[in-house]
């Protein structure tokens, strides 16, 4: 489930005792889940990176309509899509309102419950696991920050790849250029109303600016057809061509 928003990282609270985080409890070990659930003791949350960037998530627009920047994603899709770590499913509604194909994979049980109560379609399992039609897909869909599961974009880029039909497309919101890219280990914090500040488990991740996606996309056989921005926030849309 950039998880992260693009705008420029807004300062959290201090992390309690940082060099030995509490873990998030209540979870079941899902890193998201803090994220995703109608936790109302939770006022804001961000993902926590090893580098030491800290992005704020924007949950109220996960949990929304679609918004600007999906509907012009959804316009560019014309065959069968899969929303790949599709959180509470805004994208994989959207594609299924305009008459598409649309399925949301995702690791969270949460972010499953939470799109199939929305009317779509979502299949719980690792994305690099078996999933429904490989190879037949016309678009793979990979937003919110989600070239980073895994912590390689690199091996994500191959995977979607492989799940396309020749000529399929992937659709992956970017870093802002000059953002930088970087891979590493994060986790999801959550601020409570009490004033602590609880961190979930950690997790691989990793960010790709808009300038690095085309040495990332070559490097998983796929050409950049386009980059482009809506808003603050950035996109590619990359081309399979076996």
């Amino acid at each position: 489930m950039n998880p992260v928003d693009t705008a420029p990282v807004e300062a959290a609270p201090p992390l309690r005792s940082p060099s030995a985080p509490t873990p998030t409890r209540g979870y079941d070990g899902d890193p998201f889940a803090a994220a995703l659930a109608a936790d109302r003791a939770a006022l804001r949350r961000w993902l926590v990176h090893g580098d030491g960037v800290r992005s704020r998530l924007p949950v109220d627009r996960w949990h929304g309509t679609a918004e600007a920047a999906v509907a012009n994603l959804v316009a560019r899709c014309g065959g069968p899509t899969l929303d790949l770590g599709c959180g509470p499913g805004r994208l994989t509604v959207a594609l299924t309102r305009a008459g598409l194909t649309a399925v949301g994979v995702d690791v969270s049980a949460t972010a499953v419950r939470l799109t199939r109560a929305r009317g779509a379609v979502a299949v719980h399992g690792d994305l690099f696991g078996p999933l429904p039609a490989e190879g037949r897909w016309a678009h793979a869909a990979l937003i919110d920050g989600n070239i980073g599961i895994g912590g390689d974009p690199v091996a994500l880029l191959r995977r979607c790849r492989d799940l396309l039909a020749p000529g399929g497309t992937v659709l992956v919101e970017l870093e802002p250029p000059g953002a930088g890219s970087w891979q590493g280990q994060a986790r999801v914090a959550a601020e409570q109303r009490a004033g602590r500040v609880l961190l979930g488990p950690g997790f691989r991740w990793a960010r790709v600016d808009a300038r690095a996606v085309p040495t990332v996309a070559a490097a998983a056989g796929l050409a950049v057809r386009d980059v482009f921005r809506q808003g603050r926030r950035w996109f590619g849309e990359l081309r399979a061509g076996r």
